[in-house]
């Protein structure tokens, strides 16, 4: 995977994806943790509501590079990642992590070699039922997700693209 890609560059380079809605923008209200400021790689995506067991399950298998989007319905009542999955994270290979939700323990995922983008930090853990689905098409901010789609995230922003772009 190329690192060294510039989001802005890939917005310039692709304005008919834009338009044709190929290429999408998640809207700019996450917020970033984890050591990488910049990640890319094709998307898992998992749909949970306030229990994050689905999300534990899909981090300890390996990540090969993927990253991780997780709809967790813009909730704010209580965090979906914490320091111990973002550990989980790094080790198992996955290049980063996007909850439409909340994160805690901030300064451990900050200490973490993975790239995470969230709505907020909450300190309260999520419930632990296991429901949810994976493996979907996901609404993260408004922007549907498929799996496979490929996400590039860096400090301007993050896009979704149907395809490869670098």
């Amino acid at each position: 995977m190329d690192h060294h890609f510039s989001t802005c560059d890939l917005c310039d380079a692709n304005e008919q994806k834009l338009t044709d809605g190929a290429l999408s923008v998640l809207p700019p209200v996450f917020k970033k943790f984890g050591k990488r400021s910049r990640f890319s790689g094709p998307a898992r995506t998992l749909k949970v509501f306030e229990d994050n067991v689905l999300v534990r399950a899909a981090l300890e298998t390996p990540g090969e590079g993927s990253v991780l989007v997780i709809d967790g319905g813009g909730s704010l009542r209580c965090a979906l990642v914490g320091g111990n999955l973002g550990v989980l994270a790094q080790n198992n290979g996955w290049a980063g992590i996007i909850v439409n939700g909340c994160v805690r323990d901030s300064e451990e995922l900050n200490q973490c070699d993975v790239g995470i983008r969230a709505l907020a930090i909450h300190p309260r853990r999520s419930v632990r039922k296991g429901l949810g689905e994976k493996d979907l098409v996901v609404d993260i901010a408004g922007v549907m997700v498929r799996p496979g789609d490929w996400v590039y995230a860096d400090a301007d922003g993050i896009l979704v693209s149907e395809v490869a772009l670098v």
